[in-house]
């Protein structure tokens, strides 16, 4: 008899940059997490109506749709969902006007993947 094995966390990682989406994939597929990738926001609208996601990592600057915009989108349909922004603009959001509402966690590039690790385990909390 096989011991009971949690499913598995499924995570949308969305960024423009296919190296970055490709690395975050490769680490959090290592530490036990199920991974699909979007290029962008469209396409990560295009996925989140196809399948269920226990979490959603999103770049900011994006062309098209800005992960703020994203966010927003994905929380009108899961409002409970967790979103970490991993972006190189930390510093600048936190003191602009923009609304970061439904970012439950940021993480600056460029990181350790401790950061991403740490900020995953604070926004699936509770």
């Amino acid at each position: 008899m096989r011991p009971h094995m949690p499913a598995k966390k499924k995570i949308l990682v969305v960024d423009d940059e296919p190296l970055v989406c490709e690395a975050i994939a490769m680490i959090l597929s290592f530490d036990g997490y199920e991974v699909v990738t979007a290029g962008n926001g469209r396409e990560a609208l295009i996925l989140f109506a196809q399948e269920k996601f226990d979490l959603v990592t999103t770049d900011y600057t994006m062309p098209e749709m800005n992960g703020a915009e994203l966010v927003r989108a994905l929380k009108a349909k899961v409002p409970d969902l967790p979103v970490i922004m991993i972006t190189a603009h930390t510093d600048m959001l936190k003191t602009s006007a923009v609304s970061l509402t439904g970012v439950d966690q940021m993480v600056s590039k460029p990181f350790q993947f401790a950061d991403l690790r740490a900020a995953i385990q604070k926004a699936t909390a509770g």
